[in-house]
């Protein structure tokens, strides 16, 4: 039995941004959703920078050198955000999140790497779980026990991250996992996770086997909640070929 990543992904404006800062992957063995911060034009650069740093990964990779192979990609996607800074001033402060996803060549193995507030969720068995933890200033409250998780949602600095990908030394949250098939995968920006509720997230996930619809689903749903920001959404089944 070997194991194989089968993927897609797409995204949306929403409906009061003026442009899109989002940016995704969807390959055969890396999956990547990246969200820009800090002004129009370098919340796009910035996070298309990320997507380009990692997307040469997508190739075959042994299982010993997921997590390392992801560890460059972020250092070369930090190194080419600081140059972008250093090149125009006035890029001072942009960045991006980052949330990806590599396959071993095998299909015994994958690395997660996160940094931001985008998030990877497993459904599995009928069964949704959170996998990344936002790196976000709520997050940290819930951490601390000063606000109940709930509360997150409406908290007036919800939006605020703690961490991203802006050209200074970052520490993000590395993973391995052992997939299994019928593992389904989503990656989304924070205009999906901040307005559907995880249950709706997983009765959507459950009930729509075809990829292209599970994702187009997802958006529309964003967008009745308000779609207050830009909306990605990536879907990567884990399949028996």
């Amino acid at each position: 039995m070997t194991l194989k990543l089968r993927s897609v992904g797409t995204s949306d404006r929403g409906l009061i941004r003026s442009g899109n800062q989002d940016a995704l992957h969807a390959g055969a063995w890396l999956v990547a959703v990246a969200d820009g911060m800090g002004g129009m034009a370098a919340g796009d650069l910035a996070s298309r920078i990320a997507i380009d740093a990692v997307a040469p990964l997508d190739v075959e990779t042994p299982e010993d050198a997921l997590v390392a192979a992801l560890q460059s990609g972020i250092e070369l996607a930090t190194a080419r955000i600081r140059q972008a800074v250093d090149e125009d001033p006035e890029r001072q402060g942009m960045g991006t999140t980052l949330t990806a996803l590599l396959f071993a060549r095998t299909g015994s193995c994958l690395a997660l790497a996160h940094v931001g507030d985008s998030r990877a969720y497993l459904f599995r068995e009928g069964t949704l779980k959170q996998v990344t933890r936002d790196d976000t200033f709520v997050q940290m409250l819930v951490d601390q026990g000063v606000i109940r998780p709930e509360e997150a949602a409406s908290h007036p600095r919800r939006a605020v991250v703690t961490q991203a990908l802006q050209g200074d030394e970052v520490s993000p949250s590395y993973a391995t996992m052992v997939p299994w098939a019928g593992d389904r995968w989503l990656l989304c920006s924070d205009g999906l996770s901040n307005v559907v509720r995880p249950d709706t997230l997983a009765e959507v996930l459950g009930e729509t086997p075809d990829r292209e619809l599970c994702a187009r689903r997802l958006i529309d749903l964003a967008l009745r909640a308000g779609g207050p920001d830009n909306i990605t959404v990536l879907i990567a089944d884990v399949v028996d070929e």
